[in-house]
């Protein structure tokens, strides 16, 4: 397939026929976030996992609005829990994004189906989760003067990150 694009625009058909991304949202909080990440996921071809509990009901109008009108074509599911989560991922070894991370987001070759885990926009990730994970654990370098990023924009970065590589392995094929 040969895809024709303007300079700094991504098209969306050179990642096709692929597995899936899969994009984990581990007790989230705000609505307009969880809707800006499943706009993200429509845009990517990714599948949005929501892990409760959540901070907002999932028929919340916020959440549907911050999705606009991408809610209709996200691929998603909400589960109890973590363990429940693991049970049903295809990729048994998920990256785990963190502030408090070591190594960058770029240093790594994400998985065709790869599981990207992000934390609450409080919280994060619980400790217990990064520790057990210490050499899956990934983070977006920003300048010191940036406490963090907004949850949503983070999740945009990677995402796109992880198919910029698919596109460039598909190529070397």
């Amino acid at each position: 397939m040969v895809c024709r694009q303007r300079p700094f625009s991504i098209s969306i058909a050179c990642f096709r026929p692929l597995l899936p991304v899969n994009i984990v949202l581990y007790q989230p909080e705000i609505p307009y976030n969880t809707g800006s990440v499943g706009r993200t996921c429509v845009a990517v071809g990714a599948k949005l996992w929501l892990v409760r509990p959540l901070g907002f009901q999932l028929d919340d109008r916020h959440l549907r609005r911050a999705g606009l009108d991408y809610w209709q074509h996200l691929d998603w599911e909400a589960v109890d829990d973590w363990t429940d989560l693991i049970g049903r991922l295809p990729q048994p070894r998920p990256w785990f994004f963190s502030k408090t991370a070591e190594r960058c987001y770029t240093e790594v070759q994400f998985e065709p189906d790869a599981v990207l885990v992000f934390g609450s926009e409080s919280q994060g990730l619980p400790g217990s989760m990064l520790s057990a994970n210490a050499d899956r654990c990934l983070r977006v370098p920003i300048q010191p003067e940036a406490r963090s990023l907004n949850l949503s924009v983070t999740v945009a970065v990677v995402a796109f990150e992880a198919l910029r590589q698919r596109r460039v392995r598909r190529k070397a094929d």
